[in-house]
């Protein structure tokens, strides 16, 4: 690499601090076409936009959306023929669930008392009841859950997403993060970074509070006409390595975060100014409430995102480690008790929400975790982890609502009716955002990659 190379770098790095306050339409005349330019999928699309909400630590599904009698039965007792391997400390007696179920809506799907106001939504809701994947460790199985490998550095599903779909919205970016206050969940930014793809494609964490994006404003006293100077100078200084170096995406990545941040001064705060909304909306999504403030908030932000046109925005409930995530391994009552006190009316208020605006058809929601929880104890009060079989659902966008596939044995312990790998679900996913998963692929190493690698087929019972 030659050292004028270099220097024209560090100059394009320096300068980029104040790079915010002018459009820069022009500044690399030739990359006129962004990565994140519209695109067509190969077939229509069932949904225009997703809203993932992990809920990091490991939801216990018998305890939320996976009744079993069958744990109060036979409660402190073994599963017969079965010898459970714990992730830590000394495995107990089968655990009954802690909370009673009903049945709601036109379809009588079984929720537990956790999630009262979820449970007025089932009709529009897909549960996937017979999940699993392939560890029982948090950071490999949060890497699956969002790239589709128990390895760092894969693209997440929102980078293949971007990638396949680009944007709507050339002023905010196309795929959005919201971690947890308590923390951001274990392995960090590899679960929604780029991997191996541009770095177009990451995604741009956002706060729910104070300016949406650290760094955003210019520095002070950097006037436009200053701004003008530097752009102009770096433009000259772009189309003659552009000509020479026609390849070099590193700098066009560059230019374009810098066209993007110029953008998002205004249009960002704009997206997520939740002020604007109206009394009766910050209330449904619990925006008006100590315990369920902050969720909320992140909820309807990510509303307002997708209704600007964002691709994908991720929120994460959960941080940290143990009590302050879904990682119930001691006290399963405090810990499902709080985290679910603070999603279950936020996320019901996003669904009725998108749907009394007509956005429920074309945004596609995901809830989730990386994997499920044991039906013995642990510690008298708690639950282990569990790769053998969970629930995620889906809702919206081309989602066959009121519907369950699959089932976990009559403990909860294992997928024994219709088993699903994480695979199937990003599959699926691709496939309701007019993708052929098999055919969404981007050239690494010589070799043609996939979101879902080599397996995955689509969970044709979901689609409506």
């Amino acid at each position: 690499m030659s050292q004028r190379f270099i220097s024209r770098r560090d100059l394009l790095w320096k300068a980029g601090g104040g790079i915010g306050g002018l459009a820069l339409s022009n500044i690399l005349s030739g990359a006129s076409v962004s990565p994140l330019a519209p695109k067509a999928g190969h077939f229509p699309a069932k949904a225009k936009s997703i809203i993932s909400i992990f809920c990091y630590g490991g939801v216990s599904q018998m305890d939320t959306f996976d009744p079993k009698p069958m744990l109060k039965q036979r409660a402190g007792e073994t599963i017969p023929g079965k010898t459970i391997i714990p992730s830590q400390g000394t495995p107990g007696g089968l655990m009954p669930g802690l909370w009673d179920f009903k049945k709601y809506g036109q379809c009588g799907m079984d929720v537990s008392d956790l999630f009262p106001h979820v449970a007025q939504r089932v009709d529009d809701i897909a549960f996937i009841r017979s999940m699993h994947t392939l560890s029982n460790d948090h950071a490999p199985a949060l890497y699956q859950m969002n790239t589709g490998s128990i390895q760092t550095g894969y693209p997440s599903m929102g980078s293949w997403i971007t990638y396949g779909m680009g944007t709507e919205n050339q002023s905010l970016p196309a795929f959005v993060v919201f971690t947890d206050p308590r923390g951001g969940p274990i392995g960090g930014a590899p679960n929604w970074g780029n991997g191996f793809m541009p770095a177009a494609y990451q995604a741009t964490p956002f706060r729910p509070a104070g300016d949406p994006i650290v760094d955003l404003k210019p520095p002070p006293g950097m006037t436009p006409e200053r701004q003008r100077k530097w752009l102009d100078f770096m433009g000259k200084l772009n189309d003659e390595h552009w000509k020479k170096n026609p390849h070099d995406s590193e700098l066009a990545a560059r230019i374009e975060s810098y066209e993007l941040a110029f953008r998002m001064q205004t249009s960002a705060v704009d997206a997520v100014d939740i002020d604007k909304e109206t009394a009766a909306t910050k209330k449904l999504y619990g925006v008006d409430g100590s315990i369920t403030e902050y969720f909320g908030r992140q909820c309807l932000m990510a509303r307002r995102l997708v209704e600007r046109g964002v691709r994908m925005v991720q929120i994460y409930s959960g941080g940290g480690n143990f009590g302050e995530s879904w990682d119930a391994h001691w006290d399963l009552k405090e810990n499902h008790g709080q985290h679910c006190q603070e999603t279950d009316k936020p996320i019901a208020g996003l669904l009725a929400d998108l749907k009394s605006r007509g956005l429920l058809d074309e945004t596609l929601i995901i809830w989730h975790g990386e994997f499920g929880r044991m039906p013995i104890s642990q510690r008298m009060s708690g639950r282990d982890h569990n790769p053998h079989g969970f629930t995620v659902w889906m809702a919206g966008g081309g989602v066959k609502g009121g519907t369950v596939v699959g089932a976990t044995d009559e403990y909860g312990l294992e997928a024994v009716e219709k088993p699903k790998k994480v695979n199937d679900l990003h599959a699926t996913i691709l496939h309701l955002m007019g993708f052929d998963h098999t055919r969404l692929t981007y050239l690494h190493n010589g070799r043609f990659m996939r979101l879902t690698d080599v397996e995955g087929e689509v969970i044709k019972e979901v689609v409506a």
